[in-house]
Order: structure tokens, then sequence, then C-alpha cells
């Protein structure tokens, strides 16, 4: 397999100062895997154009450990409308060079971080062979899970005095803000949520407060209007396929509603590949650029996401958590076999959460895939789902609520199908072929986010009695709508807090 390598991963992996964890997590792969690792010839120029010399020599002494392309793919008509459509400097140029090789299929995939040019690859209709780091590493944890070399410990609250500023995993913090370790060390007492590998590595690390609308903010131009805001303070993922950003972003918007606030606010500076990336994943979920923040350490992006939406149906993501009441309704079975491996949250009480562990990317991320045989298929972004962990008369219990994302049924074959699932589905490869094969009704794939576990759970016997279901031969088997009025009553007996469904 041949992986082309944008300049970006290059610089950041011959030529960072910080140790950067991902792209050694990355390169280890590559190595474990013998993907050959090629270079483009314009990606050598572009380096040579690097302000600092250092980068550029220390890349030119290691260009052996890399394969350079030696020509390049013709230029097509596809390419060429790629170029006019989005190209509008030298950069862009380069970037459509190197998808062009992906394109003619002389290399086998592209690992870039820059989100234009996935955007320019979901034209050309080839999405599914660029990736960046953390969908890399996904893809590949989850087709080699033997390989793997460690498992991720579950999300656990540490005071600040518990966990050390001298962890590699700091590196970056005290390279871009003064005075970081004298503000980590007076937060001694405050809490902090924390994932660490088996080794005890430090994986990810998130600090939050709530501030109310007298709070100042003086240093961010424009300056934000009075609200009660959640900030996020610190928040650093480390990307090793594992879907920790998402996790992460969940438990943000659950202190949010929790703590019923305006706005969700964070700053981050622009300089580095993490907060490049970082700045994408919080785009993706509904955060918007408001401006700057001015600090000694240097000016940082502010971005905003306003915590009182209407939802959005087109894009549920953006408006997440958020869901609209006027939406249509329906319950699901999952088997007990696949449900908490899929939903960890709506663990049951019987249930080790031991078993459950975050060593597997579908476990930590919200957007989650669901595969179905249902006759009904016509489910539309937006629909919510309540999903129901079969069990019979008194074990059958309606646990999580979910909302549709999109639905794919025109699948091409099985090895499409394969690749559709692969990221977020609780199936191994062996499962999915079984599942495409089991009968002439090929199955279907709903890609839906995880939104909520209801605090009670109402078993069959509870549903039936409360003449939400019929009667035990009635229980779900399919996609099957419910009416508002029984959606409502299921909320009221579950004792869910609505404070996420917006009339």
């Amino acid at each position: 397999m041949r992986a082309l390598l944008d300049t970006n991963i290059l610089i950041h992996r011959e030529a960072s100062r910080v140790v950067n964890e991902e792209i050694g997590t990355l390169f280890n792969w590559l190595d474990k895997l013998h993907y050959e690792k090629c270079i483009h010839p314009l990606s050598l120029d572009e380096i040579k154009k690097h302000q600092d010399a250092s980068v550029v020599k220390t890349i030119h002494t290691k260009l052996k450990n890399y394969n350079t392309l030696k020509t390049e793919a013709p230029e097509d008509a596809e390419i060429a409308a790629i170029r006019k459509k989005y190209d509008s400097n030298e950069n862009d140029s380069i970037d459509t060079s190197l998808l062009k090789e992906l394109f003619a299929k002389r290399v086998d995939c592209l690992i870039t971080e820059d989100r234009k040019i996935h955007i320019k690859a979901a034209d050309l209709c080839i999405s599914d062979r660029v990736f960046t780091i953390d969908d890399f590493l996904e893809k590949i944890t989850a087709e080699h899970p033997s390989l793997s070399e460690y498992k991720v410990l579950s999300v656990k609250k540490d005071y600040f005095g518990n966990i050390s500023i001298n962890d590699p995993f700091f590196d970056s913090f005290k390279a871009d803000y003064d005075g970081f370790e004298e503000w980590f060390n007076k937060k001694a007492d405050e809490v902090a949520y924390i994932c660490q590998s088996e080794n005890k590595t430090l994986l990810a690390f998130l600090y939050i407060k709530i501030e109310n609308a007298d709070e100042n903010y003086s240093d961010i131009a424009p300056v934000l209007a009075p609200k009660k805001r959640l900030k996020i303070g610190t928040f650093k993922v480390i990307s090793n396929g594992y879907k920790l950003g998402e996790r992460f972003l969940k438990i943000v918007f659950d202190n949010a509603l929790r703590n019923n606030v305006d706005e969700i606010y964070v700053t981050i500076f622009h300089t580095r590949e993490e907060h490049i990336r970082l700045i994408g994943l919080i785009e993706d979920w509904g955060f918007r650029y408001h401006g700057i923040k001015h600090s000694p350490s240097g000016d940082e992006k502010v971005f905003t996401k306003d915590f009182r939406p209407p939802p959005e149906s087109e894009n549920p993501k953006k408006t997440y958590p958020f869901i609209s009441r006027t939406r249509r309704y329906f319950i699901v079975p999952i088997y007990p076999a696949y449900h908490t491996e899929l939903l960890p949250d709506s663990i049951l009480n019987n249930e080790s959460p031991s078993n459950y562990i975050e060593s597997e990317p579908h476990r930590n991320a919200i957007q989650k895939v669901y595969v179905s045989r249902s006759i009904f298929r016509d489910l539309v972004p937006g629909d919510i789902i309540l999903f129901y962990r079969t069990g019979g008369y008194y074990e059958g219990v309606v646990t999580t609520i979910g909302v549709v994302d999109s639905v794919v049924t025109d699948i091409k074959n099985e090895d499409d199908f394969i690749r559709l699932c692969r990221k977020r589905s609780v199936f191994s490869d062996t499962e999915l072929r079984r599942h495409w094969n089991y009968s002439s009704n090929r199955p279907f794939i709903v890609n839906f986010l995880y939104l909520y576990s209801l605090p009670k759970r109402p078993n069959l016997k509870t549903l039936i009695e409360k003449g939400i279901i019929r009667d035990v031969e009635s229980a779900p088997r399919g996609f099957e709508q419910l009416s508002a009025s029984k959606f409502n009553e299921i909320l009221r007996i579950s004792e869910t807090n609505e404070s996420f469904i917006i009339n």
C-alpha cells in the first residue's frame, strides 16, 4: 500500500520542536503495516520555501525515509474542473496535484489535515481514500485490533493536583502559554476530565468553567454580549483512532445542558496542526468564528456555539444536542449483544463497566452506525429514534434517544457496505459480511447521533400497560413509528430531562 503524505504531515513529523504524539502514532502504524510513505515533488518545493531553515535542512537529510514520486499523473477533465472551482493560489494548486495522484490510483490513500482537500475529494468521489490522521488511525485500529498497543481507559474526573504537569502531553501548552505551569498549579483543587491509556499515558484533557452574565470580556473583540456561558478552558485530545474528541465534546454539551447555559465558547491559537484540527472538529459541531482574544501569549481565535438554537433537520450536528418535538418518532430494536457495545452510556445495572472501556472507536463516537433490514426505510435527517434493547416481557427496555444524521440505502456491493460501516459500527468485517449475505433483503445503514440515555428504562411490560405497545408479539422488529403522545409518555415515565427537546 502506498500512502501519499501532505506537506504539513512531513513538516510535523521531521521538524516539530514539540513532541507530537499523533504523528508518532501515525508513522508507527505506517511502518508496522509496511506502507510505502510517498511524497509529491511539489511538496518538496513547498518545503524549500519554509521560513525556518532548520526545517528545510532536517527534512532534506531524511528524504531517504520517503519515496518521492518520479512522475506526475496526467491532467484530466475532472481535475481541471476542481482547479477551476477551488484553486486561487499556488498552495491550492499543489493540493489538487496531490489529489490528482490519488484520483489516478497511483497511490492508495492521501493523509492530510487540510479540510479544503477533503472538500475537493468529496467532489471527486474519492473521500473514502482521503484521511485525517485520526480517521486513518481509526481505520487501522478497526482493521487490525490485535495489533493495537494499548486500550483506552474510561474518561474520569480528577483534581489538577493529581495530574503531572511534567507529562509530555502538556509540552505544547507550555510552549503556547506564558505562565501555564503557574496557572496549572493554582488549579490544584479544581477538577478536570482526563483519559489515559492502559500504561497511564495521558491522551485527553478537558477543563471547563461556568461564567455568568457579569463576566468581563474586554480582551475579546468584538466583546461578547452578557450571557451565561460555558467556557472550554483547556482542551486537548491526541488523535489515536479512538474518537476521543467526540467523547469529550459530549461531556462539554452534557455540562452545558446541566448548567442551562446560553452559549459555549473556546479560544484557540491557530499556529499548530493540533489547533487547526481542533478548530475543524468544533466547527463540525456548530461552533462559529466570533473574533479575537488578545493576550500576552498572542492572539487567539474565539469560537462560539449558540446553546439556544432552533434544531436543524438537514444537519443535526450543527445544533446538537437539541432536537425538535415536531419531528417524527421511531422505536427500533437492538440486541443485547450489541446494545452496550454501541451505546456504552446506556449500560444496564447488571452489566460491568470494565467490559466496555473505550477500546473501540464506535464506543466514544457521538456519530454511530445502525445496520437494519427494516421494511420501513424512509428515514430522513432529524427523525428521532428510541432504541429498545430486546429481552422479552421484563428485560426488554427502552434505553436511549438518538437522532438520524443520514441514511444510506443505495449500497453498491458487499465491500462498499463494509467500507461504509467499518468506522462506527459494532460489527467486525466478518460479521458485516454475514449481515450482507444473510438474505436477499440487503441491509441498509442509518447514521445517527447518540443523544441521551433514559434515567429510568421502561420495560416491555410497562410499555404494554401504558398502551405504547399493543402486546408481546408487537414488540418492535424494525423502525416503527410512534405517535407524539406515545413518545411523550415514554419521556414522562422515564423521567427524562427534556431540556434538549425544543418545542
